[in-house]
């Protein structure tokens, strides 16, 4: 199967955790080994996997296909990372600082997943992981006041900027849901993107779609989801 050229809007990947999927009700893990197949896949169709901030500044896009972990679960680490050393590709890893070295308390049904502490997220950037934020604590911003909405964007920057010494300029929407209030506090706190999942009437670099992938997707869905992403997403502008 060829993989079509290039797409009028970026294909990017969502992934959460990397690790065991036996407990699994929200689909948020694919093992290191689903994790490997998935990203061999992209080799062979002379696709490499990078984070957003290489995706977004290449000259063009042909090519590279972006690659989102969410939540910054401990597992990207151990598990994700060295997947991803041996394709040769980057990431982008978007992180809670309000959550350091706590778990995803926001999924009742869990299972409870260790999310990174301070030197892992610091670790992470030093092997050349963009460091992106997901908020403070993962609330839907779409339901959060204005204060509230202000604190998550604007302080969840400025504590990673702090925390890892680098500029902090994408953001992503947790839960992938975001309506124009949302997209104008990401866009006065200076994030120069943002990653929802399904933004639709919203056409800007600061909504832009991600397709979710999981332990599930084997080849032959791959191959749909990349086909089929650029047929059912408009053009963004600006990027």
């Amino acid at each position: 199967m060829r993989v079509p050229a290039d797409t009028k809007v970026p294909w990017v990947a969502l992934y959460h955790s990397v690790g065991d999927c036996s407990d699994d009700p929200y689909r948020i893990t694919v093992t290191p080994e689903r994790l490997d197949r998935q990203l061999a896949w992209l080799t062979r169709r002379g696709l490499r996997g990078v984070s957003m901030a290489e995706l977004l500044a290449a000259p063009t896009r042909r090519g590279l296909v972006g690659l989102t972990f969410d939540d910054g679960y401990a597992d990207f680490l151990t598990s994700a990372l060295p997947v991803l050393r041996r394709h040769d590709c980057t990431a982008t890893l978007f992180v809670l600082p309000g959550r350091l070295g706590g778990d995803n308390a926001w999924d009742p049904l869990g299972p409870r997943k260790p999310l990174l502490t301070a030197d892992g997220i610091r670790q992470a950037a030093a092997e050349g992981v963009e460091i992106g934020s997901h908020g403070l604590t993962h609330v839907d911003l779409t339901k959060a006041d204005d204060i509230r909405l202000k604190t998550e964007v604007v302080e969840s920057r400025a504590a990673l900027e702090e925390l890892t010494g680098t500029p902090v300029t994408g953001f992503c929407y947790p839960y992938g849901t975001i309506d124009q209030r949302a997209v104008d506090a990401v866009d006065e706190a200076g994030y120069t993107y943002a990653c929802a999942i399904d933004p639709g009437p919203v056409n800007s670099p600061l909504a832009l779609p991600r397709v979710h992938i999981g332990q599930n997707d084997t080849a032959v869905r791959l191959f749909l989801k990349y086909r089929l992403h650029h047929l059912r997403r408009r053009p963004v502008e600006g990027i």
